[in-house]
């Protein structure tokens, strides 16, 4: 989908099924921990992707306290290493702790969807910083941090299109659904943002 962006431009915002690792795009996004030295899920999957040097130059990147390199909400950047994309950007989505009543989700921490928006806002300005022209991400913190998809998927989308109101590089955004079930809630969440 094209979308006419405030700023005269206009970018492209895409919904796939399949897997974020081999995407031909400039940077895809990693849902990577504090102390980014690797995982399961996604992070796991991109890491094994681009092989043994992307560990290496994560461990490389200053802490910015004990064990974290990068704190949730922030993004950092590293080379893709065997990855079809050339960069790998890093970053810290928050964890869910909340329940659902009558399929209304309500995290018990305020600022936790902040955070979430955080991680695609940062992501995006580090991407227009280095002039990427097109990124692509997974659904952050739906995994192990367990977001309902329900109530990450429209922060993502809207996160996005507010972010790139503000850049010059960026002009297209994959988002990268690993399930059927997620691909089906993004493209729904993407009809009721636009």
């Amino acid at each position: 989908m094209i979308i006419q962006l405030t700023n005269g431009r206009a970018a492209e915002i895409e919904i796939i099924l399949g897997d974020i690792t081999i995407q031909q795009v400039d940077a895809i996004v990693n849902a990577a921990h504090e102390a980014l030295m690797g995982g399961g899920g996604v992070d796991g999957a991109i890491h094994r992707a681009a092989g043994p040097s992307l560990l290496q130059e994560c461990r490389s990147l200053e802490q910015v306290e004990p064990g974290v390199r990068c704190r949730v909400g922030e993004a950092c950047i590293t080379d893709g290493g065997r990855l079809l994309a050339r960069y790998v950007i890093h970053t810290v989505a928050p964890k869910f702790v909340g329940s659902a009543i009558n399929g209304i989700y309500k995290n018990a921490k305020d600022g936790t969807d902040d955070d979430l928006a955080a991680c695609y806002i940062n992501c995006i300005k580090l991407a227009d910083l280095n002039n990427i022209s097109s990124i692509a991400f997974p659904s952050l913190g739906t995994g192990g941090h367990a977001y309902p998809i329900e109530l990450a998927s429209p922060i993502a989308i809207k996160s996005t299109i507010e972010s790139l109101e503000n850049t010059d590089n960026v002009s297209k955004v994959v988002f990268v659904c690993f399930s059927l079930f997620d691909y089906d809630v993004y493209v729904k969440s993407m009809e009721k943002v636009m």
